[in-house]
């Protein structure tokens, strides 16, 4: 076994939990293992001896970490130190997903490596902290900056959009927050490459790193694809009209950055790996759900 993956249980757990063949991985939901818990963490270490390790663990509830902030932290900050640290102690490298959230949304153009950060909410702080924690504990590690993730598993945009078209007449959609979607299939092939290579001895160049889709959209564009994808595939039997709206007319317990589209040039020119076309996985996600809709 060279790879261990955290928070397999999650969407990006279980896309990684799909890829890895069992003689290769040790995929650990957080019934299994609770990276809140040291000595839990420190025990697993003790018996696995990782090569790798892919912490898909997050929290993610954006508008409940503001009410939840210490839960929050514990998940996205205490619990990667602690994983940071069992890697230094056995010579493990860690491999950590990390969120545009911790920029403060105030740019035009899409944010590089080296901009400075400003989480404007709890979610984006306790995932900054994060960073900060494993950066300070362990010099062999990779965070990946992404956002906007969606897939076949787990709550998110992609299948919050398909439960309202078929629910209601007519879509209300922020048209002011503007990211860059992707797919959890896509990131978790990336972070597999990235996992063989150190495995298999390769060195690469540690750091922090932005690996997110492409092109860039707005809520309410990405709302549009969705539904026509999902007539396209008779997930819908007609499209909804979608009025778009500003984020003044949707309040949220948690404020959200109005730019959210990270820069992947550095990723790519340092591993190869090119930013995704995030259109790609929302095809492959809604044919998933076709696929099991038609066999329940």
């Amino acid at each position: 076994m060279n790879i261990l993956v955290t928070g397999a249980g999650g969407q990006l757990g279980r896309e990684l939990s799909l890829r890895l063949g069992p003689n290769e991985a040790v995929c650990l939901p957080r019934a299994a293992l609770d990276l809140t818990d040291p000595a839990a963490v420190h025990a697993t270490f003790m018996r696995l001896r990782p090569q790798v390790v892919i912490n898909a663990a997050a929290y993610t509830a954006v508008d409940r970490a503001e009410t939840e902030r210490d839960l929050a932290f514990a998940t996205n900050a205490e619990a990667p130190a602690t994983l940071a640290r069992a890697c230094a102690q056995t010579g493990a490298a860690l491999l950590h997903v990390s969120t545009d959230y911790v920029f403060n949304g105030q740019s035009r153009r899409p944010w590089r490596e080296a901009d400075a950060t400003d989480p404007i909410n709890a979610y984006g702080a306790s995932k900054l902290a994060g960073e900060q924690a494993i950066g300070s504990a362990l010099p062999r590690h990779l965070v990946l900056r992404t956002a906007w993730v969606f897939g076949a598993h787990g709550a998110n945009f992609v299948r919050t959009v398909l439960r309202l078209a078929r629910e209601r007449g007519a879509l209300r959609i922020i048209d002011d927050q503007v990211g860059s979607p992707t797919w959890a299939g896509h990131l978790a092939e990336a972070l597999i490459t990235l996992a063989r290579r150190i495995a298999g001895g390769e060195s690469l160049a540690w750091g922090t790193y932005h690996y997110a889709g492409a092109p860039a959209v707005s809520w309410h564009g990405f709302a549009e694809i969705i539904v026509r994808e999902a007539v396209t595939q008779g997930l819908l039997p007609a499209a909804v009209p979608i009025e778009a709206i500003d984020t003044a007319a949707h309040p949220t317990p948690a404020r959200r950055p109005a730019w959210s589209v990270l820069d992947g040039a550095r990723f790519a020119g340092t591993f190869g790996l090119k930013p995704p076309d995030w259109r790609i996985g929302l095809t492959r996600t809604l044919t998933a759900w076709k696929t099991s809709e038609s066999a329940a």
